[in-house]
């Protein structure tokens, strides 16, 4: 397999959405990323739609890329399969609770004696600094504890509500590739692995209070919190449908007025300069709700794009599959899964001058790959047979 993780080893020990997210990416770079799951598989499995059992969705796309092996971590035969692997891993990552994995012999400190390079990286609910350790969390609990639902209902919705993505999930996620690609960095510098922890409610925290601490930054505070342009941005509704536009700048706005035949409204307390309008952005975005409510949607694309103002179509989730734009780029894959059919798959969004990144395997079943990486690991068939007899292992088979 080709990209620029080729030849790195992950051992992946995380389920659900946050962890495999990570390390579906890093499997797309290139990174070998053998998926532990339990004998009855992720949960994510069960997700549907789906056209076989336990081969939902979100697995589908989650773990694409990954060899597949059924490990159960409560069996002693089991915690020696998984300590093998992480004697041939460069990284091990995982997301339930460090005290979980402190219970099965697979602390930082026990897994570091074992492979002293490996990178050991936990992403979950809470920093183990704090009074919250250990503490579950999921997605919805993140998102409420970091005010989006609050967010939200400041744009003008009536009660608070999640925005509907796994957002948490997936931003942790992102934050664990970039933490494991610097490790892997910083490793071949000093030549030592080390642990990393990527908690969930610092990571949106700090996506969430990048924009939003506004006057609190400084101490004492000058001003209430929030980025007063994010909180009344809008979808603009036209006379047949909807558009996205971002008049923002002074060149901008004196475009769009112009073309309105209203120059003079450049002369206007609220738009004269930009922190005026940004004091105003409210009453200016209701202004400009009225206008665009008075033609068409193909209208205000030409007319935006003629007054060089950036616009977009609203688009509905079903109408990126046939997103030309999408479609040119060769983000979208045709894949054949030997159990599940014709799939869609996504590439990689990134584009690379010099190792490219190779298509990736389909998500694997489960335990379709037990009996290769055991026999990897210098397992004989007998004691292969033996470690399913005992059901320590599974190749997903019974």
């Amino acid at each position: 397999m080709a990209g620029p993780l080729k030849g790195v080893k992950i051992l992946d020990l995380t389920s659900v959405v946050m962890g495999p997210f990570a390390t579906q990416i890093l499997a797309e770079l290139g990174a070998e990323v053998t998926k532990v799951e339990s004998l009855k598989g992720d949960n994510m499995r069960d997700v549907g739609p789906m056209a076989n059992p336990h081969m939902g969705h979100l697995h589908l796309h989650l773990n694409r890329g990954k060899k597949g092996v059924a490990v159960d971590l409560k069996h002693p035969s089991g915690i020696e399969v998984i300590k093998k692997l992480i004697k041939r891993s460069d990284v091990l990552i995982y997301n339930v609770r460090p005290q979980a994995m402190a219970r099965l012999g697979l602390s930082y400190e026990e897994v570091s004696a074992l492979n002293s390079k490996i990178i050991y990286l936990g992403a979950y609910g809470y920093s183990e600094k704090g009074p919250r350790a250990g503490k579950a969390a999921y997605d919805d609990l993140i998102q409420g504890g970091t005010g989006v639902p609050w967010l939200v209902s400041k744009g003008g919705k009536e009660t608070p509500r999640y925005v509907p993505l796994n957002f948490a999930d997936r931003v942790t996620g992102l934050h664990a590739v970039y933490a494991v690609t610097s490790a892997l960095y910083q490793r071949e510098k000093s030549g030592r692995g080390q642990s990393i922890e990527i908690p969930m409610f610092e990571t949106i925290s700090h996506f969430v209070l990048g924009d939003h601490m506004a006057g609190l930054s400084f101490n004492p505070p000058i001003g209430p919190s929030g980025y007063e342009r994010l909180k009344h941005r809008r979808v603009y509704e036209t006379k047949n449908g909807f558009i996205c536009a971002l008049v923002y700048n002074e060149a901008q706005w004196t475009r769009f007025w112009s073309a309105m035949n209203q120059p003079e409204m450049m002369k206007d307390p609220k738009f004269i300069s930009h922190p005026a309008r940004a004091e105003n952005i409210g009453e200016i975005y209701d202004l400009l709700s009225e206008i665009i409510k008075k033609d068409t949607t193909d209208h205000w694309l030409m007319f935006f794009e003629s007054v060089d103002v950036p616009v977009a179509r609203m688009n509905a989730v079903d109408d990126l599959m046939s997103d030309e734009h999408l479609r040119e780029t060769g983000f979208f894959i045709d894949e054949e899964h030997p159990t599940e059919g014709s799939l869609y798959a996504t590439k990689t969004p990134s584009n690379w001058s010099h190792s490219t990144p190779d298509r990736v395997t389909p998500a694997p079943t489960l335990g379709q790959h037990t009996r290769e990486v055991l026999r990897e690991l210098s397992y004989d068939e007998a004691e292969i047979d033996a470690l399913m007899q005992s059901h320590a292992v599974s190749d997903g088979s019974s």
